[in-house]
């Protein structure tokens, strides 16, 4: 058993190494590959899920969602939306109420995903933001819960890269395939219940105590 904080400032989490996504990647950008991904990902119990979305920095414009993550342990599959939609079959993946699906705001992927189909009805989902609260954290941010948990960083440079770009860079895919492992490993990590989080105690705190 080891114990853990409820909130983490900006200064702390700088000074933590960096993570990598430790697991295999596949690229899906034709319907070959999307088929035989959705046979594996059929198969599966729990998974962490993520999206990625090309910025917008003109006013009023909106982008389609460009990349979808799917995650088990050890293989992430990157769905790229922008070349082969969102099929039938992947709709009927989201709507498996069998298939536990962790994420973190949902809400907004969920948003962003009925833009590419309107009878999109997601089950079976758990978002990280509501279910950590159950453990007393007080951060809400994907960084900052990995980090607590954790004790590494994960990097969000390239946030706001070209999420439509032909080829995507090693780069965008390991920070894609990251933020949809770490919701998987983060669940893994609370319901081990090997963590408990402590109440952080600011200085002189503790002289009553």
């Amino acid at each position: 058993m080891r114990t853990c904080k409820t909130t983490i400032t900006k200064e702390e989490l700088n000074e933590f190494p960096h993570e990598f996504y430790p697991g295999s990647i596949v690229v899906v950008d034709t319907m070959l590959l999307f088929q035989n991904s959705m046979k594996f990902l059929n198969q599966q119990k729990i998974v962490g899920i993520d999206t990625e979305t090309k910025p917008v920095f003109t006013k009023g414009k909106k982008n389609k969602v460009a990349l979808l993550q799917i995650s088990n342990e050890d293989v992430c599959f990157l769905f790229r939306l922008n070349h082969i939609g969102f099929p039938d079959e992947m709709n009927r993946f989201f709507s498996n109420p069998n298939i536990i699906k962790i994420g973190l705001s949902l809400k907004d992927d969920f948003l962003m995903l009925r833009a590419r189909c309107s009878s999109f009805e997601p089950r079976g989902f758990i978002d990280l933001q509501d279910y950590v609260r159950i453990f007393g954290v007080e951060d809400s941010s994907l960084q900052k819960i990995y980090a607590l948990l954790f004790g590494k960083k994960i990097s969000k440079s390239q946030r706001l890269s070209n999420w439509e770009a032909e080829q995507l860079t090693p780069g965008q895919q390991n920070y894609a395939a990251l933020d949809a492992y770490a919701c998987l490993k983060i669940y893994f990590e609370l319901n081990d219940e090997n963590v408990i989080f402590l109440p952080n105690i600011e200085e002189g705190e503790n002289e009553n105590l």
